[in-house]
């Protein structure tokens, strides 16, 4: 898959999650085998006012690469300006919001709010084309509701503003992650714009992603919430798109890679943060083990590396011995 001038390796691509896809997050998936990941969603505002807390979170590495950066908000000048910015951070692809339905953002005009606003989403797209010369992406929704008129609207206006690629999550606002993608949405997007268009929604296997790319006719598949905890569903797509069977993941990857983590969350976030952030996000990785809850409780007072360690090690031993594997 091309995106402007840049050549993807494969078809799959990490979702921006709020909160979630940090750099610690992001080289877990570039390792597994994801062509490109993305940054969490970054405020214009807070970038052009120069926050600290939100420059930090264009901090990037060259394991990661290539990275998309992912940026909200509805002032056309303003949104230039951080597009901007992000470029000379060093991102690959610059990506707008136009799809995420918090109610503190869609009150500013940004996220999917963009979407009923069609003039205001051409003049965005249209300034931030001007400032920038890197690829150009935008993640949307299928709109306010669930039809996809606006959808196929604002594909349209961002094809024409010169727009590289899209990536179309078929839910509505109303919706927000609750009931079924509409997959449909996805394919008629897809036959009405010439440039690359990215599948989202309920992709959880690597059969999913198969089906998808198969139903829609789309060019790439991305995958957020079901790579949590599990960033190997990247790498088992890879296998599935090579006429592999994908593999199980092994015990000891899955402790070795729960490890990894944790040195790359201390190493950017410091020990306090970390910890902090690794009482609920060791959870994922556990999901379906034996006596997951038992660990997801041990962990809540997590205080030092050595006993993050001593507690992966404990569960690690309790599940061989429980399990004899």
């Amino acid at each position: 898959m091309k995106i402007g001038d840049l050549l993807l390796e494969n078809p799959t691509v990490m979702g921006p999650m709020a909160g979630i896809t940090d750099l610690p997050w992001r080289r877990l998936a570039r390792a597994a085998g994801c062509a490109l990941v993305c940054s969490e969603m970054i405020s214009a505002n807070g970038l052009c006012h120069g926050s600290p807390k939100t420059e930090k979170m264009l901090a990037s590495r060259a394991d990661e690469k290539p990275l998309s950066v992912q940026i909200f908000g509805s002032d056309p000048e303003l949104i230039a300006r951080a597009a901007s910015m992000v470029a000379a951070a060093g991102a690959d692809v610059l990506d707008i919001n136009f799809g995420c339905a918090v109610r503190k953002i869609v009150k500013t005009g940004a996220g999917v709010a963009l979407m009923k606003d069609p003039g205001r989403s051409q003049k965005v797209l249209t300034a931030v084309r001007k400032a920038v010369d890197i690829p150009l992406t935008i993640k949307l929704r299928s709109g306010w509701d669930t039809s996809g008129r606006q959808a196929l609207e604002i594909a349209g206006i961002a094809e024409r503003c010169g727009v590289n690629a899209l990536a179309v999550h078929p839910r509505s606002a109303a919706q927000g992650f609750t009931g079924n993608a509409d997959w449909s949405i996805i394919r008629q997007v897809k036959q009405a714009v010439t440039i690359p268009v990215i599948g989202n929604g309920d992709v959880r296997t690597a059969d999913d992603a198969l089906r998808m790319l198969e139903e829609t006719g789309c060019d790439g598949v991305m995958i957020a919430r079901g790579a949590l905890g599990n960033p190997w569903l990247f790498s088992q797509i890879l296998a599935a798109l090579a006429g592999r069977a994908p593999k199980a993941v092994a015990l000891s990857d899955r402790f070795d890679l729960m490890a990894a983590y944790v040195d790359a969350c201390v190493d950017h976030y410091g020990e306090i943060h970390a910890y902090r952030m690794l009482r609920s996000r060791l959870g994922w990785f556990v999901r379906g083990l034996p006596m997951a809850g038992r660990f997801r409780e041990s962990i809540k007072q997590l205080s030092s590396h050595r006993d993050v360690l001593q507690r992966l090690q404990a569960y690690h031993r309790l599940i061989i011995g429980e399990t004899g594997c």
